[in-house]
This record gives C-alpha cells, structure tokens and sequence, in this order.
C-alpha cells in the first residue's frame, strides 16, 4: 500500500492577559502614580482589561489517498475471465471527497495501475476545490449494474462491460475510465433521451446545480491536466458524466 498523503488536523489558539495587582491601601486608577493616606506618592502600573480567549475555527481534514492492490474479494461481480485486463493490473484507492453536503468523507475508486498516481492528483484538486460528490463506491457495490450505479448517483471507474451500444469493451473495463455524478451529468443519447427519470432535468447543461460539470470548469481541467478527455464535448451523443484517458 502507498499512502500518499497524511492529514494534519489544525487547532486553534487562545490568548490572555496578565492583571497586576495594587497596593492594599489604595485604590488604582487609570494614572500611574497613587497617592498613600501619609501623603508618600507611589508609583503603581497601569491596571490592563483582560482579552477575552479566542479559539479559531476548525478547518476540514486534509486530502488524504492510499493506493494498494486489489483482490478477486474486490471484484467479484465487476471481473471476469475474459476481461481485457488481469486484476493484477488495477488498483485500489481510498481516498476523501468532498460529499454533497459539504463534509469530507471516505471513498473508494479503482483503476488501472497505471494511471492510479495521475487520478489521485485530479481528485486531490477538486477535494481542494470543494467539488462535491454525492458517494463513491465500488461498482461491487451494486453488483456490477451500472444502471443501478448511477440510479444511486454514484461515481466509479473500473467495470468489465462493453460500452454503451456496443459490442466492443467500455474504456471502464480496462481501469480507464470514471463516472462523476451520474445523475447530475448523465448520459444522453443523440435523440436527447436520459434513461433515468430522476435525472432528465440535467439535460439542461445551464443548470447551476451543485456536482454540475460544465466545460472548462475545475472538473474538466483537472483531467485536462493529465491527458484525459470529457464525454460531454462529444458529437450526438454526450457523456457528461465520463472522463477517460482516451477521450472515448
């Protein structure tokens, strides 16, 4: 397993000031210089206010990710023999994302191997960013159905299937490829049909909804900046929700 970053949680800090104290006969003013009931002048600090403590406000979690391998317990409805890739080729990452309901929580994706580094770089950014992700599971978690996948507004990556409409394998069955937002970027078709119902109002790509992936926004640079390509800047039909390292 590589952990690549740490969280270093923040405190915050209080500060207070120090009282004097004055001569028992006397009664301080704001003068520096008492007079004593003999009439000898003394010569006595100025009195401060004490400051009030004050404590900052605590700040989220840092991003933190690990990378490991990934057993055939991981991918026993997403893998099979006959794949294009062997499951010594993905990886497994957890890391954090940024949830809808702007908290920090865990999450895992997988992927091929050889672009775990480079996909943990994007996530870190839009953790950063506070891009918000309603959940990311493993499409075990849903045995495999992508449809149920994104009925549930779920991202995730590796998935041994063909692409849509297709007989040939999908760029998610070789770890290539990631699904964001499922519902709030869904996939629609050139006639402009969206299979799931609860979803179809996104086919209005001016909406301002929070998970909205709109072109060369915070989303759609970061996968710029490791070569990867967006579905919803194809012809006919978009992807919204698709990035791969292909650009299919």
């Amino acid at each position: 397993m590589v952990v690549l970053t740490i969280a270093t949680p923040m405190t915050g800090c209080a500060h207070k000031a120090k009282a004097t104290s004055a001569p028992p006969p006397t009664v301080t003013t704001s003068a520096s210089t008492e007079v004593t009931p003999t009439g000898t002048p003394v010569s006595t600090p100025v009195r401060k206010r004490a400051t009030p403590a004050t404590t900052s406000a605590a700040t989220p979690p840092r991003f933190t990710a690990a990378i490991s391998k990934v057993s055939r317990a991981n991918v026993k409805y997403s893998w099979h023999q006959g794949c294009p890739v062997p499951i010594s080729a993905l990886r497994l990452i957890k890391m954090t994302y940024w949830g809808m309901d702007k908290q920090p929580h865990p999450g895992q994706l997988m992927v091929n191997a050889s672009v775990a580094t480079d996909v943990v770089k994007v996530f870190k950014k839009l953790y950063e960013g506070r891009y918000p992700i309603r959940r990311m599971e493993l499409i075990d978690v849903y045995k495999g159905s992508d449809f149920d996948s994104i009925e549930a507004d779920n991202t995730s990556a590796f998935n041994c299937r063909n692409a849509e409409g297709s007989s040939s394998w999908s760029q998610h069955a070789y770890g290539l490829a990631i699904d964001i937002n499922t519902c709030e970027n869904p996939y629609v078709t050139a006639s402009g049909v969206v299979a799931h119902k609860n979803c179809v109002k996104f086919k209005d790509r001016s909406r301002r909804d929070p998970g909205v992936i709109h072109n060369g926004d915070q989303v759609v640079r970061a996968f710029a900046a490791i070569g990867w390509g967006w579905g919803g800047t194809w012809n006919g039909t978009r992807d919204y929700q698709h990035f791969s390292s292909n650009g299919r």
